[in-house]
């Protein structure tokens, strides 16, 4: 279980990370997988710049604390961080996106990082 445990963390963390890069290098592309699409050149360019910035840096944190706190600080961190995707998930809903990205991406992340996060507890 450990095994298990720690590579879901590092594998959610590391996706984090990609985020964050999608949204600073291919920010139309990622806004539309993120189930509101948004201009880039226009004002949204700004916010999706900071979404790319949330996501990669919580990703880079999750790595950090997991290499050099532990097992039970990552577990925290990501029940905290849970709450983004379930909130994400409200997001898209409200301004019209698909309910299946909705739930079929943000709210089964959520999930999983909770997963996740009792998977560490465990260990």
């Amino acid at each position: 279980m450990t095994v298990t445990a720690y590579t879901l963390a590092v594998l959610l963390d590391l996706f984090c990370v990609f985020l964050g890069y999608r949204f600073w290098f291919q920010p139309g592309p990622a806004a539309a997988g993120y189930g509101v699409p948004a201009d880039p050149r226009g004002d949204a360019g700004a916010y999706l710049t900071v979404k790319g910035l949330r996501d990669g840096t919580l990703g880079l944190i999750g790595l950090a604390l997991l290499a050099f706190a532990g097992a039970r600080a990552e577990a925290w961190f990501m029940v905290c961080v849970a709450l983004i995707p379930f909130l994400d998930t409200v997001t898209v809903l409200r301004h019209g996106g698909a309910k299946a990205v909705a739930f079929g991406i943000h709210f089964a992340t959520a999930t999983v990082v909770l997963i996740s996060a009792g998977l560490l507890f465990a260990v």
